[in-house]
């Protein structure tokens, strides 16, 4: 009699990024994907997924979780879970409090995550002009990518360019990627004095302080030095599609440039900052203004000139969000509870196809940051993270579903088609309808690509 395997999904439908196939079965051995097919094994576990779709676990390459530093705005325990909930089985992780900047601090991080964390997770770590050396040190530790600022954020001081060219020069071979917030340092800080100088505290006063110029100065900027360097890039959170675009034609020159895309700029208006103040405040901000708008950046999304999409998860409570002025609040939205729902409800509207999404939300962040094909596929050998889906229920997003801390979502209200069933993570269930049901310390540190084992 044949030995039995650890576990077998019977009879769903696989997506990948590829696109569909029929109704097949999953095996799953050592929290491996064992191999797919009619294979006549006996499993010790046999779940009946018939009239499910089986795709990869999402990988969230954009969040915050503040902790350590500020976990009363998100922890990793509770940050995790929501992501499992969510259908997320791998992130990405930087917070700006208490910042990784070379190797010893990245050590120290995963030391203090080996046991909070849900899902497995890599770290970023941050560039500035005093750590050029101890990126390096960073890079050889495991970090999955270097974070830069042009302009001052979230008390983080922005990198010049001869920094950020030096850095780009240095590191172009390792492979590890730069991300990069793009926002023109001289414009945002020029806009803000005389913004504050009229005393206005609207919420207008955001998209006109973090302008559309200002990105786009800073995007271009990047870009060139991207090409002049070969250095590995990516733009984080692309806001309006001219941004888009110029990181395309820089790639169609030669650069290795991407585009991240994010489910805000998307569905968010710009005028919703008018009504909803602090709790639209995010940057860069929203951009649309027309449907038309909306439309342009959902066909770049499908054609591939959006390279990967990601939360960029920066949540703050309801408390937090109405605390002092508009110029006071943190920067930041939840967003991993939801970014996977509304996009798998675009799917099942026809806005974009089911693999586009698994392409988007999956398998081109692995291939990006280095986790390829331990992550992001659902080939023989790559670890068994995967996500049962019910296209054909629907329900509306509420704030009392949200499991992050913020407790709240701007897209509360919202009907939805789609919905994940379970969530498993090396063959381990870690969510089910969702809730998440495993332990903090289920998740794993996943190294990027400069990691160098020592002994």
């Amino acid at each position: 009699m044949a030995r039995e395997i650890d576990l077998l999904v019977r009879g769903a439908t696989r997506v990948g990024a590829m696109g569909d196939e029929n109704e097949i079965d999953l095996y799953v051995q050592d929290g491996k994907v064992m191999g797919w097919g009619r294979l006549d094994l006996p499993a010790r576990e046999v779940i009946d997924a018939k009239g499910l779709h089986l795709l990869p676990g999402m990988i969230d390459a954009h969040v915050h979780f503040m902790d350590p530093g500020d976990p009363t705005r998100e922890d990793f325990s509770s940050g995790s879970a929501a992501g499992a909930a969510a259908g997320v089985t791998t992130i990405l992780e930087h917070s700006h409090g208490v910042r990784v900047t070379d190797g010893t601090s990245l050590a120290k991080k995963i030391d203090y995550l080996k046991d909070r964390s849900v899902i497995d997770f890599g770290l970023g770590a941050h560039f500035s002009p005093t750590s050029l050396n101890e990126i390096g040190e960073a890079m050889e530790g495991g970090a999955a990518f270097i974070k830069v600022f042009t302009c001052t954020t979230h008390g983080v001081t922005a990198v010049e360019n001869g920094f950020l060219l030096a850095a780009m020069k240095r590191f172009a071979d390792r492979g590890v990627p730069f991300l990069v917030h793009a926002e023109d340092e001289s414009l945002t800080r020029t806009a803000e004095i005389e913004l504050r100088r009229t005393g206005r505290e609207d919420g207008m006063v955001i998209p006109q302080w973090r302008s559309p110029l200002a990105e786009q100065v800073a995007v271009t900027t990047v870009a060139q030095l991207a090409r002049a360097t070969g250095a590995p890039t990516i733009v984080a959170h692309c806001s309006h599609p001219r941004v888009v675009d110029i990181v395309n034609e820089y790639r169609a020159r030669g650069a290795s440039l991407f585009a991240e895309g994010c489910p805000q700029y998307f569905y968010l208006r710009e005028d919703e900052i008018k009504e909803h103040g602090a709790f639209r405040k995010f940057t860069p901000p929203a951009r649309a203004k027309t449907a038309e708008d909306f439309e342009a950046m959902w066909e770049r999304l499908r054609n591939g000139s959006i390279s990967y999409l990601a939360s960029d998860h920066a949540p703050s409570t309801r408390a937090q969000k109405t605390e002092g002025s508009i110029w006071d609040v943190h920067f930041g939205l939840p967003g991993i509870d939801t970014t996977l729902a509304v996009m798998l409800d675009a799917a099942c509207r026809g806005m974009l196809s089911l693999s586009r999404l698994v392409e988007l939300y999956a398998l081109m962040p692995a291939l990006l940051y280095g986790l390829y094909p331990q992550k992001g596929t659902l080939q023989v050998g790559s670890d068994a993270d995967f996500i049962l889906v019910d296209l054909n229920a629907t329900r509306v997003i509420r704030d009392e579903d949200v499991l992050s801390r913020a407790g709240w979502t701007p897209f509360a209200g919202r009907e939805i088609r789609g919905r994940v069933v379970s969530t498993y993570l090396r063959g381990q269930k870690v969510a089910e309808g969702g809730r998440c049901v495993a332990r903090p310390g289920t998740g794993r540190f996943i190294p990027g690509r400069g990691y160098r084992k020592t002994a």
